[in-house]
């Protein structure tokens, strides 16, 4: 899938934005960035004037980041067709619009998220896609709901947990997985608080049973080491209004992120993960990767043409499963 949103909300957002004052919108994104910027949470949404600017200015980004996270399930597991989901902190329903575009088989969605003014867009939004009517968003404390929420084979926690303290999030990773029948992903903020809060959740899971699906290659502690940490970069291309919004110049935005996909099951194979952007030179293209055996550097020579040519389409984040020739011994 591509990281753009779908048309169908495009529109919507579009139409939804219609008479609405630029600058207005613009102040209104840039007060609740710097709100989370500073940690705090969307307590600062309070309106519907509120969510709307929040979702013209983040949703785009959001979506690329948990577009390219289902992308890297999709590629380990081609077999996954989720019935259910369940998305926790869904605010606009950006992971739901995300998760249906990826998965035809989705025909049960229930979100959950505290702040009623995102809960009300989401609803309205949801309008345009009709896979979306049916949908149950419930408001309040996610872990509070959670106790009388169902199972859902695919459950969603995208940029939520930066909003809970440590013991909190303790307790929201033991609930939400006892929530996912199959598979859980979550997303946060590609930088080293994000990545922090990913890699505890994915140690506290393991050793509650769970396996690593992407973006590891192994259920083994993270091998990289401070100040270096796991992320990733996804490019999405910027509207005029977008960039107006935000206050850019550049046509494109950069979202980086951190993630982890987890499963009740194991992975037949799970592919080597490109740690960084490769570099490419006549001689050689060489690469940071993380491989069952930890974090390695490996070099495609030029003149193992073939391999050379398929490394030179290598980027970061890439997944390349260990029988591509193009990965040394």
């Amino acid at each position: 899938m591509t990281p753009d949103l779908p048309s169908e909300l495009q529109a919507a957002l579009a139409r939804k934005a219609e008479g609405l004052s630029r600058n207005d919108a613009a102040q209104r994104a840039d007060t609740i960035s710097q709100t989370y910027r500073s940690g705090g949470g969307s307590d600062r949404i309070r309106t519907n004037e509120d969510a709307l600017a929040y979702a013209l200015a983040r949703m785009p980004a959001t979506y690329a980041a948990i577009a390219a996270s289902l992308n890297a399930l999709v590629e380990v597991n081609q077999e996954f067709a989720p019935q259910s989901l369940l998305d926790i902190g869904a605010g606009p329903g950006t992971a739901t619009w995300a998760a249906a575009e990826a998965f035809a088989s989705l025909g049960a969605f229930t979100l959950l998220d505290a702040n009623t003014a995102l809960r009300d867009l989401a609803i309205d939004l949801a309008h345009a896609n009709p896979r979306l009517a049916a949908m149950r968003y419930q408001s309040g404390d996610a872990r509070r709901l959670l106790a009388d929420t169902p199972e859902a084979d695919f459950v969603v926690a995208s940029y939520v947990i930066n909003e809970l303290n440590d013991t909190d999030r303790a307790a929201f990773a033991d609930a939400i997985w006892a929530k996912t029948r199959e598979t859980l992903l979550v997303v946060e903020p590609g930088t080293p608080a994000g990545y922090a809060r990913i890699i505890g959740m994915r140690a506290r899971l393991i050793t509650a049973g769970a396996h690593v699906i992407a973006p590891c290659p192994h259920d083994a502690k993270c091998p990289l080491e401070a100040p270096d940490w796991c992320h990733f970069s996804q490019r999405l291309q910027r509207s005029r209004a977008h960039k107006h919004l935000k206050g850019a110049e550049l046509p494109y935005e950069d979202e980086k992120f951190s993630y982890v996909i987890l499963s009740r099951m194991p992975a037949a194979e799970l592919p080597v993960r490109v740690l960084a952007q490769p570099q490419t030179t006549k001689i050689a293209v060489t690469a940071k990767i993380c491989a069952a055996d930890g974090v390695e550097t490996v070099s495609v020579p030029h003149r193992d043409k073939a391999a050379y040519k398929r490394a030179k389409k290598w980027a970061w984040g890439d997944a390349v499963f260990p029988d591509a020739p193009a990965i040394p011994e």
